[in-house]
């Protein structure tokens, strides 16, 4: 578990892949989906911050 993230926030995770249908206990499509989102995320960040700083250059 990555030392950045609470306990509370851990169990939320926890709770929206969970998958008593699975055999490792998390629904798999869901946690992509839920993965992706956040790299989606953190790709506008990163465009955002490039874009100003080209136009600070």
């Amino acid at each position: 578990m990555p030392t950045d993230i609470t306990d509370d926030e851990y169990r939320r995770i926890e709770k929206l892949i969970a998958s008593d249908a699975s055999p490792v206990g998390i629904d798999a499509k869901k946690t992509h989906v839920l993965i992706l989102h956040k790299l989606t995320q953190i790709e506008r960040r990163l465009e955002a911050i490039e874009q100003k700083q080209k136009s600070n250059g």
